[in-house]
């Protein structure tokens, strides 16, 4: 079943996500299971909504490729989040790719 990943991060800094962006390449290399990626920082912190096609294929990415990165680019503490069944996703037309 699909999943929407909210997930906040205090205290992590746009250098350190873009830092582990780069090292795992997710835009490139786009991970089994990932539909959507949407960042924002606010509050003192990372903000993450995704969708996913399951919480497993996330777990899976988080332990296998993002925690390694996370540790390198020096990401303290754990994430507070949040797996919610999807009920329906829109894309608006013409909307592809990232930014």
């Amino acid at each position: 079943m699909a999943v929407v990943l909210s997930l906040r991060w205090a205290g992590v800094t746009p250098e350190q996500y873009n830092a582990v962006r780069d090292e795992v390449r997710w835009e490139e290399k786009t991970p089994d299971g990932a539909v959507l990626h949407v960042a924002w920082f606010e509050g003192g912190g990372l903000h993450v909504t995704d969708v996913w096609n399951s919480q497993g294929e996330f777990e899976r990415f988080f332990a296998e490729q993002l925690a390694p990165a996370v540790q390198k680019a020096g990401i303290a503490g754990q994430p507070d989040t949040r797996f919610t069944p999807l009920h329906r996703r829109f894309v608006a037309p013409g909307v592809s790719g990232s930014a």
